[in-house]
């Protein structure tokens, strides 16, 4: 009976056992490996810095009911949470770190700043609140313990991002590579040296063969190179001046193939990432929708049940969490301006209602519902608008003849 047998990858065949890969030479392709991961930590780092850069422009409100509250989380969070940094630093570091290592920790000091943990330890509990331990901030580590309840604590839920972008970058790492080698290949300056006669002992003759490379190789560095030709040595030049092999543009791109589909991990629409201008306005909409919003409605519920307590979300207090386009700009009222007269006018909401949709604060009496006539069921007098009688138009007609 034969035994079928299974690996997750190659690298895991000669992880297995290390003697095959001393046998076939594959130190040497490990270490180009490594030494290439620059690619992966490119790709990561720009779109993780793009989604981060986006969030790091929210702004944080704290609203009784409809109405937004000054106090000083207004400050801590939006201004300066620590004495290093300000609030957009501050949460361009904290998204960075929960799309990168799947998780983040901001712990509050003794002096009620918020800092970001550089790493910790974790400890879950079934019926208690986790404990975080360990805490390590820039140099110092905190001796006592975190509670759940005391931090504000994201993951990611996205644990095989690390995973993809490796085994992807195994593909990828190696085809960059490979083209990498061609081009130098094909760019590289080959030529002979004809030795003929040359006084002097073997040693001697060596020594003035020798001499006579290095001063190529330093003449091959310089934009003007002029070699000159010792007695008994001359150099001819093989290279035809044509370029052969994978252009500079064709490995740029696979640079960007893996720009793309770490972004189609994260959920950024590439178009976005690589600044084309095709449907610019759909590719926003969606990268608001599915990766902005869901990572701002966990800071949300996270601020709301860590700073809050019960009896203050029931009340109606809690935070809400503005970013990028979310609610729409202010610029686009006037463009919106006639649908939004049908909606106030038709009594769908009243003007504070419309007004937190655009992130603007309400107003004195905005919250009275207001109807003109021509979208009444009833015969209300008090109603305003609409269509005039023809009896009042007529009437009007005969007070200006002209």
């Amino acid at each position: 009976m034969n035994a079928i047998v299974k690996f997750g990858s190659w690298r895991d065949l000669f992880k297995r056992n290390k003697e095959l890969a001393d046998l076939v030479g594959m130190d040497g392709l490990t270490q180009d490996a490594a030494n290439r991961a620059y690619l992966k930590n490119k790709a990561l780092d720009i779109n993780i810095n793009y989604v981060a850069r986006t969030l790091s422009q929210s702004v944080i409100r704290l609203k009784d009911k409809d109405e937004s509250v000054k106090t000083d989380w207004h400050y801590k969070l939006n201004v300066r949470p620590n004495t290093d940094l300000s609030a957009s630093d501050f949460w361009q570091r904290f998204f960075y770190e929960l799309i990168r290592n799947n998780e983040v920790l901001a712990v509050q000091t003794d002096t009620y700043d918020f800092v970001i943990a550089d790493s910790f330890v974790r400890k879950e509990y079934a019926l208690y609140p986790d404990v975080f331990e360990s805490v390590v901030v820039k140099d110092y580590q905190f001796r006592r313990p975190f509670y759940m309840d005391d931090v504000i604590y994201l993951s990611y839920n996205n644990k095989g991002l690390d995973e993809y972008t490796t085994d992807l970058f195994g593909d990828y790492g190696e085809l960059f590579g490979r083209m990498l080698d061609s081009s130098l290949r094909s760019n590289q300056i080959r030529g002979t040296v004809e030795v003929g006669t040359v006084t002097g002992t073997e040693e001697q003759k060596t020594q003035k063969l020798q001499n006579f490379i290095d001063r190529m190789f330093k003449g091959f560095k310089k934009p003007v190179s002029i070699i000159p030709v010792s007695k008994g040595l001359e150099y001819n030049e093989l290279s035809d001046g044509t370029k052969q092999g994978q252009t500079f543009d064709e490995t740029n791109q696979v640079q960007k193939a893996m720009v793309t589909e770490v972004a189609k991990l994260i959920g950024v629409p590439p178009s976005l990432i690589h600044g084309e201008t095709a449907d610019q306005d759909s590719a926003q909409e969606m990268y608001i929708k599915y990766c902005i919003n869901p990572l701002l409605k966990k800071l949300e519920d996270e601020l709301n049940a860590k700073i809050l307590s019960k009896r203050q979300v029931s009340a109606g207090k809690h935070f809400e969490v503005l970013s990028l386009n979310r609610p729409k700009p202010t610029k686009d009222i006037v463009e919106d301006s006639s649908n939004i007269d049908k909606i106030i006018a038709s009594g769908t909401m009243n003007r504070n209602e419309v007004r937190a949709l655009y992130g603007l604060p309400p107003v004195e009496g905005g919250y009275e519902f207001v109807m003109t006539k021509n979208y009444s069921t009833n015969n209300n007098d008090d109603l305003k608008g609409g269509e005039t009688d023809n009896d009042e138009i007529e009437n009007q007609r005969n007070d200006n003849p002209e």
